[in-house]
């Protein structure tokens, strides 16, 4: 891998972290005129048309071989997701959920050892062990009880996990089309829901129009743009490098928390460094690996 190369790599990594750091709040935002059902459909639909060019160009790539990765990667990595964090975001803030998103390194390691004969050690045991306590205690609302909603998100990086290892399985497409591809399966879907749906409470509410836009944002950046990107970077790298992003995204996600009102405790700054710990010590066999074909290269 050559000098430009790399370059590319961690320009992409830090721009997914910008968008991806800022989606939570954008969550939030429309929150305040749209149900949670409502944001998801949104957000599907219209990353599904902005993609669709890109998916009628190549939908003859679609295959028996392809098929079910395809399906996999845009219900569990995309259209499930989409529903879970504005459900969690209508009980938790969204610094708090840009946080537990960083859960995704962990969960996309230890799906690859039970799911993709991915191999492992002792070492990255710890990390996931490590990583794990730390959601506990973004999660613990103190005299024993827990934010149960948070769970969402949880589940969410579970099913990220899942999606990014099966993107590997997927030869000979690039990560835009992929994106595109799995898109054309759900988006269909979504529209249809909207159709169903009842608009008039939230053509009721204040900024109606503003907090459409956030979503529309939320839609063509955060998902029809990054989602492509992170596919790109997961070919071009690894799953563990791709889903490093999540280092960046809660320190975006509390920043846009803190502007907007939100309280960020020492507990759940010592909480989120443990997940980010737990992410470390999952990394370490892959980052060596990475270091020693840089360095024969």
């Amino acid at each position: 891998m050559g000098k430009k190369a790399k370059i590319l790599n961690w320009s992409i990594l830090l721009f997914l972290a910008l968008i991806w750091g800022t989606s939570f709040i954008l969550i939030k935002k429309g929150l305040e005129s749209f149900s949670s059902i409502q944001i998801a459909s949104l957000r599907i639909f219209i990353s599904f048309l902005f993609l669709l060019p890109v998916a009628l160009r190549n939908i003859r790539k679609i295959s028996r071989e392809n098929i079910t990765s395809l399906i996999i990667i845009g219900v569990i990595g995309s259209a499930i997701p989409a529903f879970l964090y504005p459900m969690a975001q209508t009980k938790i803030d969204s610094s708090v959920a840009g946080m537990l998103n960083s859960l995704t390194p962990v969960f996309t390691f230890l799906i690859g050892i039970l799911l993709y004969s991915r191999k492992i050690k002792w070492r990255q045991i710890v990390g996931i062990l490590i990583g794990l306590a730390g959601t506990v205690g973004l999660l613990y609302k103190g005299s024993f009880t827990f934010n149960s909603a948070g769970l969402l998100v949880v589940l969410a990086t579970l099913f990220y996990g899942i999606s990014t290892n099966q993107i590997t399985r997927i030869k000979g497409i690039n990560g835009i089309v992929i994106t595109s591809l799995a898109f054309i399966i759900i988006g269909p879907v979504a529209g249809v829901n909207l159709l169903l749906s009842d608009f008039s409470p939230a053509l009721e509410t204040e900024n109606f129009l503003r907090n459409l836009g956030f979503i529309a944002i939320l839609s063509i950046l955060s998902t029809g743009i990054a989602v492509g990107l992170f596919n790109v970077l997961i070919l071009r790298t690894s799953p563990l490098f791709a889903t490093s992003v999540t280092y960046l995204v809660p320190i975006i996600a509390a920043i846009w928390g803190i502007a907007d009102g939100e309280i960020i405790t020492p507990f759940m700054i010592i909480s989120v460094i443990f997940i980010l710990a737990g992410v470390y010590f999952t990394n370490i066999k892959i980052n060596g690996i990475i270091k020693k074909r840089l360095k024969r290269e």
